[in-house]
């Protein structure tokens, strides 16, 4: 089963899947591209396709957007893509508390995901979602970088 989710970016990072989701202006794909500079892989801006497989859900680029990252004041800029497995989805908000007491989650593809509220536009937010990431994300599968750029 494949659902579309708008308005989300996607990396991945050491192989696993990182959902930024947030309003338009709110820094996803600035974020998307700070992880990527860290070595991250870019699965889809602004738009991603998810996927059961396995028991995990793999968040894949769209046909139509494939490879682009829109990077503001310069336009869309080609990136090799991936597909990976899901592990942890930032919610950026300007309210994210300064200290998650309770993780949300969401139901993607039958798996709930961990969901962690994050204060955008910082100079060190790529390290903070490194650190979340690892620190929240869902155990899976992870997917190589050799294997996971096309």
């Amino acid at each position: 089963m494949k659902n579309k989710l708008p308005n989300v970016t996607a990396v991945a990072v050491d192989g696993r899947g990182l959902l930024i989701a947030g309003e338009s202006g709110s820094g996803k794909s600035s974020l998307a591209l700070a992880l990527i500079d860290r070595g991250a892989v870019l699965i889809g801006d602004d738009g991603l396709i998810i996927e059961g497989r396995d028991g995990h859900p793999f968040a894949c680029p769209p046909k139509t957007t494939k490879g682009l990252l829109e990077v503001r004041n310069v336009g869309l800029v080609e990136f090799p893509t991936c597909e990976a497995p899901v592990s942890m989805v930032l919610q950026l908000t300007t309210l994210a508390p300064r200290y998650p007491m309770e993780l949300a989650t969401t139901n993607l593809a039958g798996v709930d995901v961990p969901v962690v509220l994050f204060r955008p536009g910082d100079a060190t937010q790529a390290l903070r979602a490194e650190f979340a990431l690892g620190k929240h994300g869902l155990a899976v599968p992870a997917i190589g970088k050799d294997e996971a750029a096309e």
